[in-house]
């Protein structure tokens, strides 16, 4: 994970940045969906879990660092394909 790094965000909590140049269309992260869990153990997760919990193909994936500290942009780096984040940009 050399490639990126968690650090505390300016303006939310964790976030996850780059620790080297990215090209366009480069894969910087991929999900980790070997973590599912069922809708008894989504109900007993405590709220601050959560947040960290995606619904994808009708499972659902409790998100594992670093991929849980990816930040909402309303002008993001990547993009999501195939359960990665994707450079957008480089």
């Amino acid at each position: 994970m050399a490639d990126i790094v968690v650090k505390k965000s300016k303006i939310e909590g964790n976030g996850v940045f780059a620790a080297r140049d990215f090209k366009k269309g480069e894969i910087i992260l991929r999900l980790d969906t070997g973590h599912v869990i069922s809708e008894i153990e989504l109900a007993t997760l405590p709220e601050n879990e959560k947040r960290y919990v995606e619904r994808c193909n009708g499972k659902y994936i409790l998100v594992q660092p670093p991929e849980r500290y990816v930040n909402h942009s309303c002008d993001p780096n990547t993009k999501v394909e195939s359960f990665c984040d994707i450079a957008k940009r480089e």
